[in-house]
């Protein structure tokens, strides 16, 4: 049965007002990237001779190649082994039964609802009495530690909507835990893994909080610390905020776009039964 155009009116009107959400803020802050350095942007306004150099003095202003770099080293330091252990975990809590896996899960849970904030301070003298302050683990091996509860919760939901017959049909066949792991649940899960993927690099190269807090020096921060290079103490260059600001975005939105499919996959499996 075929949709009316007058039923379809709300939904595309719905969606056309969260696209212009969305990109709204991005148009802005290209019309302010492109004015003059030393001007206080006022609204949307297109300048009339654009100044597209903006963006490579805010390149050259930070070294951005360095943030670029040390934001590579955490986002491969971090994202695939938080992915390969919850990956892991989840598929042992939801298919295996451990023996106090449910105890395990509950306390993952109650680690979601902890606040960075809360454990800045704790943890900055952890780090100092590793001694790994100022260096790469320390940032690595904390956000390694926070996006597990989130990480390991979004693989077991995953793995909990698989049918237990699978593993069952596996176990007859003489499979093991580990194979049928491999061969049958991780293939299934590529939709799952690649969208909590996406997600953990947009956590990892954003970071901004750790990276002051726990790394010193400016050439091992992230991308996002750039900023504050920009912004003073009687004032800050906008121009060059938003001009920094969209270059820092430009990773973001391309591994967005690689990633979407699968993304959109993971969020619509198991709406549809059967």
């Amino acid at each position: 049965m075929k949709t009316s155009i007058g039923a379809r009116i709300p939904g595309v009107a719905l969606l056309l007002a969260a696209m212009l959400f969305c990109v709204f803020p991005i148009v802005s802050m290209l019309s302010a990237a492109l004015q003059p350095q030393g001007t206080i942007p006022e609204g949307i306004s297109w300048p009339s001779h654009p100044h597209w150099e903006n963006f490579a003095a805010a390149f050259t202003a930070v070294n951005f190649v360095n943030l670029l770099s040390s934001s590579a080293i955490y986002v491969f330091g971090v994202v695939p082994v938080a992915v390969l252990i919850s990956t892991m975990a989840g598929y042992a809590i939801a298919q295996l039964r451990i023996p106090g896996g449910r105890i395990f899960y509950v306390l993952l849970l109650i680690g979601l609802t902890l606040p960075v904030e809360v454990i800045v301070i704790p943890l900055y003298y952890q780090i100092r009495g590793m001694g790994l302050l100022d260096s790469y683990f320390a940032l690595i091996l904390p956000l390694i530690g926070i996006n597990m509860p989130f990480a390991v919760f979004w693989m077991r939901a995953h793995f909990a909507g698989i049918p237990g017959e699978l593993s069952e049909a596996a176990n007859m066949d003489g499979a093991g835990p580990w194979t049928a792991f491999t061969r049958i649940q991780l293939p299934l899960a590529i939709p799952a893994v690649a969208s909590l993927s996406l997600l953990l690099f947009l956590s990892t190269w954003n970071q901004f909080l750790l990276a002051i807090v726990l790394v010193r020096d400016p050439d091992k921060r992230t991308a996002s610390v750039a900023l504050q290079s920009f912004v003073g103490k009687y004032g800050s260059d906008l121009v060059l905020l938003n001009a920094g600001a969209l270059l820092i975005m430009v990773p973001t939105i391309v591994v967005f776009l690689v990633l979407q499919r699968h993304f959109v996959r993971a969020l619509l499996q198991g709406s549809v039964k059967g």
